[in-house]
């Protein structure tokens, strides 16, 4: 596990320093989404070791950091539980940048380690081992020890639902109410934490495969488990919500604002399939631009240099669409309703709130922290003996999109 770690770090580290000495960065980028150069307060050198480590949403935690929320409907889109990390721990590391960092690689790497113990209590350590390995070269795993929120999150999330595995009630409503106050997919992790309370296997077998799985009719949907006072912890889980829009609407009366602000990046409501579709028709004409070269009328997004970057886009992240789906479908069959439903809830709250010239963008970004679709990956893998040719290609992908992140182009 700890190989994972440190190796994936150092690929991302080596591609983005390379990619910002021999490229350099994108032109203006800088000076239009980081003008303070918040996310370059050093020299030369240790600026092009930062690069890959902070961009593009990571002025937002850091700006939060420093001077909170201040009534600016921008940044309540961003979920208050990583920027108060950074404000508290900033002092102690000298840098608020610095802080980040360190809170995103010690998250990651517990995240991962807690993982592979989740997954070995079902499938063994060998496909605990290739699960970890999966997300740490994932291609947009760079995101994980970014300033970004990716890796707290999948720390808490896995914590979470270890937490219910282990019948800890009270660790499980914690853990998830903090990731709920992370990022608003926090709170689909009541899902699966009440599937195990009810259904789950604990301690071992496929969670959410309750003893009625051989049973006829409705029967299917007695539950396993009796109801206790211990249910009640995971109403915490919500509460991480609540009490972050409670928070706004006392001292902002805003409370609605982290729902309502998202149209500031062109986001807006779409029923999933919706979001689908328009996916699949932007990566078709995506495609259609890469043969015939680039023609009017192509939409392209303000944060991508040309048509044809948006193009690639648009495919690539219709790529990572399908396999997330089909993952989806295998993860509902094979690894239980607990996963399955709580995958599938994901990918709902995703596929909802999609950029109107960019339906799928940042989908790889949010499919990072659906940790069910790496333990089916991981599951086929080991059973074909696949493992080593899809983590070097994973790591290629993960070298090249890194450069991509920390030369300021968009990526996810």
């Amino acid at each position: 596990m700890w190989r994972a770690v440190w190796t994936s770090r150092l690929a991302v580290i080596f591609a983005g320093v390379a990619g910002v000495v021999q490229i350099g960065l994108a032109p203006g980028a800088a000076a239009a989404y980081d003008p303070q150069g918040i996310t370059s307060p050093f020299g030369y050198l240790a600026n092009a070791v930062i690069a890959p480590l902070a961009r593009w949403d990571s002025v937002w935690y850091l700006t939060i950091a420093r001077y909170g929320y201040a009534g600016v409907r921008q940044r309540m889109a961003f979920f208050p539980l990583y920027p108060e990390l950074i404000h508290l721990t900033g002092p102690l590391a000298g840098s608020d940048l610095v802080a980040g960092i360190l809170i995103s690689l010690t998250a990651m790497a517990v995240a991962l380690y807690l993982l592979h113990r989740l997954v070995a209590l079902d499938f063994g350590t060998e496909v605990a081992a290739t699960t970890v390995l999966l997300v740490a070269f994932f291609p947009v795993s760079f995101f994980l020890s970014a300033v970004y929120t990716e890796a707290l999150f999948l720390a808490l999330s896995v914590g979470c639902i270890y937490a219910a595995r282990r019948e800890r009630w009270l660790v499980c409503g914690v853990l998830g109410g903090l990731a709920a106050a992370t990022r608003n997919g926090g709170v689909a992790l009541v899902v699966p934490a009440a599937v195990i309370y009810l259904y789950g296997a604990r301690g071992t077998g496929a969670p959410g495969a309750g003893r009625h799985s051989g049973a006829a009719g409705w029967r299917r949907l007695r539950p396993r488990h009796r109801l206790g006072p211990s249910v009640l912890w995971l109403l915490l889980i919500p509460a991480g919500l609540g009490a972050y829009l409670a928070y706004l609407g006392l001292r902002y009366g805003d409370a609605l604002a982290p729902l309502q602000v998202q149209a500031i990046w062109f986001r807006h409501l779409r029923l999933p399939l919706v979001t689908v579709w328009e996916g699949a028709r932007q990566a078709w004409e995506g495609l259609r631009q890469l043969i015939q070269g680039p023609a009017p009328p192509y939409h392209v997004p303000p944060y991508a240099q040309t048509a044809i970057s948006a193009a690639l886009q648009d495919i690539y992240l219709f790529l990572f669409l399908a396999g997330g789906l089909v993952g989806l479908v295998f993860v509902l069959l094979e690894l239980g309703a607990a996963y399955g439903l709580y995958t599938l809830t994901m990918f709902i709250l995703a596929l909802a709130d999609p950029v109107r010239l960019q339906p799928l963008a940042s989908l790889p970004r949010f499919e990072l922290v659906i940790f069910p679709l790496f333990i089916w990956a991981a599951r086929l893998l080991t059973r074909t003996r696949l493992t080593p040719y899809l983590i070097g290609s994973s790591a290629v992908l993960l070298g090249l999109l890194t450069v991509e992140f920390a030369t300021w182009h968009w990526v996810a």
